[in-house]
């Protein structure tokens, strides 16, 4: 389990780099929600090597939070071709800190940059779809599964 500091302890939101990326899948894995294992994101095609690509080809499309002893407890990553923000995940032990607000608000930057609308999908009643809706996402479109698509417009 992670080190993570009280929620008044500074944190670090920073680009995501190669050497980040193993830190990324044992994140990705550990969730409670959503929760997928090494084989079942292999079958997606997510794997550390596509992630690495991604990161180096891409630099502005990942990024990692780390608690106060320098150690990745969360990430991000965004398509910016699609304007999707496609993951946003926080070790179990390091929620309710801000991470989560920090790691989507870099994502926003970087698509509201590029794009005027930018989406989402989530399942409809997870706690991610509550934590993007308070953020302000929504224009909520049913894609089956139980799954929805959110949208956010760039401020203005």
């Amino acid at each position: 389990m992670s080190n993570c500091l009280p929620p008044s302890t500074p944190t670090r939101v920073r680009l995501a780099r190669p050497a980040d990326v193993g830190a990324m899948f044992h994140i990705r894995t550990s969730v409670t929600e959503n929760a997928l294992a090494l084989e079942q994101l292999a079958q997606l095609g997510i794997t550390p090597e596509a992630v690495t690509l991604i990161v180096q080809g891409t630099p502005t499309c990942a990024w990692v939070a780390e608690a106060g002893d320098g150690e990745v407890v969360g990430f991000s990553m965004v398509d910016l071709q699609q304007a999707c923000l496609f993951a946003a995940f926080v070790l179990p032990g390091c929620e309710a800190r801000g991470l989560g607000r920090q790691l989507v608000a870099a994502c926003e930057a970087a698509l509201f940059a590029h794009h005027p609308v930018a989406w989402l999908e989530t399942a409809r009643h997870s706690r991610a779809a509550g934590f993007y809706r308070h953020l302000g996402w929504g224009h909520e479109t049913d894609v089956g599964g139980g799954d929805i698509r959110l949208e956010k417009r760039r401020p203005l």
